[in-house]
């Protein structure tokens, strides 16, 4: 385990406190992403503040039970959608996660296809690799200062939540790709032709914004992460050029499976991980 994160909270109706500290620790977190920002399907939601040494998450916590399993839901641009994503505070999110217990976290995400012959709109990409061209410019690590530690980050995403989301999709009738590598830009632009056309020719399967830092913080608090990856556009390889209104219009079309795959999911995550996630630190230390 990387590091303990203390949880400190402020229920925003305060006559909860009680019911919120019964659910703890939270199983399995999600975050919502573009046009995903209703967590409606959570039973007995709490809503809660949580401060972390990194500065304010995202927005509060929802936290619940959603088929019988202690959950957290937090709005990754915030709700209304007002945090571009080279802005959002991820360690701040990984660490309010992985303060209220969270294991498991699901990571559902609007992206383009950088492969339009093989992968469609409204599909799903359950990616397995990942490849950073955000430059550094995000907070990537919570080693800074005091211990050093080094991270093997070799298979980025979980492979058991992986699995699970895969399987989810093809029961659900959803056609769903079980692999793919994501790019992650560091927006808020979209891309240029030039840099879409070099990412297209290496091969690599969607683009987006946000997998990165977020899988690799996830990966240091000892939380498993799974991305599940939607395409609202061709990037730049289709007639029309890729525009945040067209994001927006093509999830929201497609939103009602997004939620169903990810919350028909929760059910089937196992309570105790087959994977090695969540001892992925142990020796990174120095």
């Amino acid at each position: 385990m990387a590091f303990e994160a203390k949880l400190e909270y402020v229920p925003l109706d305060r006559s909860q406190k009680e019911d919120f500290e019964a659910l703890l620790p939270i199983e399995i977190g999600m975050f919502g992403g573009s046009g995903n920002y209703d967590p409606t399907v959570i039973e007995n939601p709490i809503e809660v503040k949580v401060f972390t040494p990194f500065g304010a998450p995202s927005d509060n916590f929802i936290v619940g039970t959603v088929k019988d399993r202690t959950f957290a839901f937090l709005a990754r641009h915030g709700r209304g959608h007002r945090i571009p994503p080279h802005m959002i505070n991820y360690r701040a999110n990984i660490w309010g996660m992985k303060a209220l217990g969270v294991r498991r976290i699901i990571s559902p995400a609007a992206c383009g296809s950088l492969q339009p012959d093989k992968i469609k709109l409204g599909e799903f990409v359950i990616a397995d690799q990942l490849f950073d061209r955000t430059f550094g410019r995000r907070k990537d690590t919570f080693f800074e200062g005091g211990p050093v530690a080094h991270l093997a980050f070799a298979e980025p995403f979980c492979p058991e939540l992986r699995k699970i989301a895969y399987e989810t999709a093809q029961e659900l009738g959803f056609k769903a790709h079980p692999s793919g590598t994501y790019v992650c830009i560091n927006g808020p632009r979209f891309s240029t032709r030039a840099e879409s056309m070099f990412y297209h020719n290496q091969g690599w399967d969607v683009i987006g914004m946000t997998a990165y830092p977020e899988a690799a913080l996830a990966r240091e608090a000892g939380i498993c992460f799974v991305n599940i990856s939607m395409p609202t556009d061709y990037d730049v390889h289709g007639d029309e050029v890729v525009t945040h209104e067209m994001v927006l219009k093509t999830m929201a079309s497609n939103i009602e499976r997004v939620r169903k795959l990810t919350f028909e999911m929760i059910s089937k995550i196992p309570k105790e991980p087959s994977c090695d996630c969540q001892t992925a630190m142990k020796g990174g230390l120095f």
